[in-house]
């Protein structure tokens, strides 16, 4: 079973940019599809974006569509999230997560492999 491992996160001003990686353990990363999940204080986790097992097809949540974009490098056994333009209401601690479904899959309960988290802070 893979391992997750994120980074990227920390502290930026309204307006600005920031990538997170998550970096797979094992030779079976491109078996899975991989998502992008966040929590906020007080609120249930929500998925934010999600990519196929080649990369080939992706969901972006309609909160930060035209935002954020989601990628994969199975070679590099990492999923991206990279987040442009960035809010106080994406302040979270973001999840990396993967799925052993088909296709593309946006559930959170569908997701059986997870990140310890990363924690981004948005500043206005």
């Amino acid at each position: 079973q893979v391992q997750l491992v994120e980074s990227g996160g920390g502290w930026v001003q309204a307006g600005g940019s920031l990538r997170l990686s998550c970096a797979g353990s094992g030779r079976t990363f491109d078996t899975y599809v991989m998502g992008w999940f966040r929590q906020a204080p007080g609120k249930e986790r929500e998925i934010v974006a999600a990519i196929t097992r080649t990369g080939s097809v992706t969901y972006v949540a309609a909160s930060v569509k035209g935002r954020f974009t989601i990628s994969r490098d199975n070679a590099k056994n990492t999923v991206y999230l990279q987040m442009n333009s960035l809010n106080p209401d994406d302040t979270a601690v973001y999840y990396c997560a993967a799925s052993p479904g088909v296709g593309l899959v946006v559930r959170e309960y569908q997701y059986n492999v997870w990140g310890q988290g990363t924690q981004v802070t948005v500043s206005s």
